[in-house]
């Protein structure tokens, strides 16, 4: 018996990385915003959320799982295939320039946590561009993996905030289990928090490059069940994290009326009286690292999933020489994403907004195209979706368009009052 889990724990650790991470960087620089916004302006009432998220994070999740493990192909590949150059291309243009707006989401994190230590902007993000495009040009798939997995880790530095700032646990385990009252529903703000706190779960990224990076890790049908729970422990924990947000600041921010927070870096920054310095160096470090990892996996995303698509060699385990349009792409997004960052007086919250519009438009397309391939038993076999999956996967597809959709139009309305 004793044999036997050694044996699965071993398994699991061999395996553990693509959903792990995945889910980690999920809690990037506009996760962590929305996160803090919603616990510094409703306290515990959003809480309720991180139920639903977790469910639909971890059935997309696994679905990218499996066509990955299945097929030994990446998703663009699949779409390729199936829909053909012209629709591939249409996604790849927009899913550059969305995850090209993620990436500058990403260093403005690292200007914010930075600045939260007196290092300035034009020195910070430089030498972390630079770093991260070492990382890749100069790694291989192994070393890459073990220093994305060490970064996942040092999430946990939100959750030691979340447990020093002191919050009403009882209040907080309730209102995880229980919807809001009535009252709340009625208010507009409140909504539209919902719909952001929600639609920040799934972006189209995500898909790309779990799928992508399981195929180059080579994972097979054997070892599938260890890749599932890979997926199922990574959304868990991230949404953890996500919960330990919202309550750190509902316990310091709300509970003092300070709820005006415009950048991930505002909440840091009013925390340090509340709760004091251990809390505010933890949270400060806790953005500096999940923008500095977003940074370095979001343009790697980009690059494995245009390369994938459009038929161009690609991978951190291959040479520049051997796939010189990966790894130029992947140097251009951080080059343009520093570079943009570094600009006098750039609009960075006005084009966060854009670029999170832009993502909730092709979210739905993405999935779509998720469903209508694993459903394929030409492609997948025996592995296609069970009835009852089909039903929670198709249910938690329309769910995500309609709030996709209400976030575009939140976000277009309010760029336009800008």
């Amino acid at each position: 018996m004793l044999k036997r889990w050694r044996t699965r724990i071993f398994l699991f650790l061999a395996v553990l990385g693509p959903g792990f991470i995945t889910a980690n960087v999920d809690n990037d620089p506009n996760g962590i915003l929305t996160y803090s916004q919603a616990g510094a302006h409703f306290g515990y009432a959003l809480l309720w959320t991180m139920i639903p998220i977790t469910l639909a994070l971890i059935i997309v999740q696994e679905m990218c799982a499996r066509m990955g493990v299945v097929t030994g192909k990446g998703l663009s590949d699949l779409i390729r295939e199936e829909f053909g150059l012209r629709m591939t291309f249409i996604v790849m243009v927009l899913l550059v320039i969305v995850n090209f707006g993620n990436v500058i989401g990403e260093f403005a994190g690292i200007a914010g946590s930075m600045q939260l230590f007196h290092l300035s902007k034009y020195i910070s993000v430089p030498i972390c561009g630079v770093l991260v495009w070492l990382l890749a040009v100069r790694g291989d798939y192994k070393s890459v993996e073990k220093i994305f997995l060490t970064a996942s880790a040092f999430y946990i530095a939100y959750i030691i905030t979340g447990v020093l700032a002191g919050p009403s646990w009882r209040t907080a385990i309730v209102a995880t289990v229980e919807l809001p009252p009535r009252t709340l529903w009625g208010q507009h703000d409140y909504l539209y928090m919902v719909v952001s706190v929600i639609g920040t779960t799934i972006a189209p990224w995500m898909q790309f490059y779990l799928q992508s990076s399981i195929v180059e890790k080579g994972v097979s049908v054997r070892k599938y069940a260890a890749t599932r729970l890979d997926v199922i422990v990574g959304s868990i924990f991230t949404d953890v994290v996500a919960w330990f947000i919202i309550v750190a600041c509902a316990a310091t921010l709300w509970a003092h009326g300070l709820g005006n927070i415009a950048m991930p870096a505002d909440a840091a920054e009013a925390m340090k009286p509340l709760a004091g310095s251990y809390a505010f160096l933890l949270f400060a470090f806790g953005l500096f690292n999940a923008s500095f990892f977003a940074a370095s996996v979001l343009p790697l995303s980009t690059s494995y999933t245009v390369c994938e698509g459009l038929g161009f060699e690609s991978g951190v385990d291959k040479s520049f020489r051997q796939a010189p349009f990966f790894y130029w792409l992947y140097t251009l997004l951080i080059a343009g994403g520093a570079a943009v960052v570094l600009i006098p007086d750039f609009p960075l919250v006005q084009f966060s907004i854009f670029s999170q519009a832009l993502n909730g438009i092709l979210l739905p397309i993405v999935i779509v195209f998720m469903l209508r391939l694993i459903n394929r038993k030409d492609l997948m076999g025996t592995h296609v979706n069970s009835h009852w999956f089909n039903v929670a996967a198709w249910l938690t597809a329309i769910i995500v368009t309609v709030l996709s959709g209400m976030l575009v139009i939140q976000q277009v309305g309010t760029m336009w009052k800008h």
